[in-house]
């Protein structure tokens, strides 16, 4: 067994945040090349947000030109997963994830320093195959009803890019 840590662990929200964008799990490690949050080749967030406000792709693009992008929107990123032990090269599945020993990040702890917070989605739709995250995205949620923050979980970025896909993304980001 291997202990993976999250490889955005060090990430501070900015306290200026107004929409969150919750996710599972980025792990550490050589085979991923991702520079930022969701920025592996097959993940097109970086597509998603960008074109949401009638701006160019940052897919590919530098860490910098992403921070100062959400610094700009006032937009973080925060995962629910800060640590997971693993028994294979790490599988990146939530469903697998979900049933791993793992250590959770206190996402609502760290929403409560988020005076301007607005807006919060979780990065899929399905619960399924993930009972213990479904559980902590209804804390989650049931916190931000409590405090009127608008909460959706919002078609995966994952796999592939559409123009449905980008409609229901521009829609929570911009409305």
């Amino acid at each position: 067994m291997t202990r993976v840590k999250h490889k955005f662990l060090k990430h501070k929200i900015n306290p200026e945040t107004e929409i969150l964008i919750v996710g599972t799990f980025n792990p550490e490690g050589n085979d991923n090349e991702a520079n930022f949050f969701y920025s592996r080749q097959r993940n097109y967030l970086w597509t998603l947000i960008p074109k949401a406000f009638g701006l160019e792709s940052l897919k590919g693009k530098s860490q910098s030109e992403k921070l100062d992008f959400i610094t700009e929107r006032k937009i973080d990123f925060i995962d629910l997963i800060k640590e997971i032990e693993v028994d294979q090269v790490l599988n990146y599945y939530d469903g697998y994830l979900d049933k791993k020993d793992k250590t959770w990040r206190d996402v609502i702890s760290e929403m409560e320093n988020l005076k301007n917070l607005k807006k919060v989605c979780f990065t899929r739709k399905t619960f399924s195959d993930i009972p213990e995250m479904k559980q902590r995205i209804e804390g989650i949620k049931q916190y931000c009803e409590r405090w009127g923050i608008k909460f959706e979980c919002l078609v995966t970025p994952a796999r592939f890019y559409n123009s449905d896909k980008q409609a229901e993304w521009t829609k929570f980001l911009t409305e």
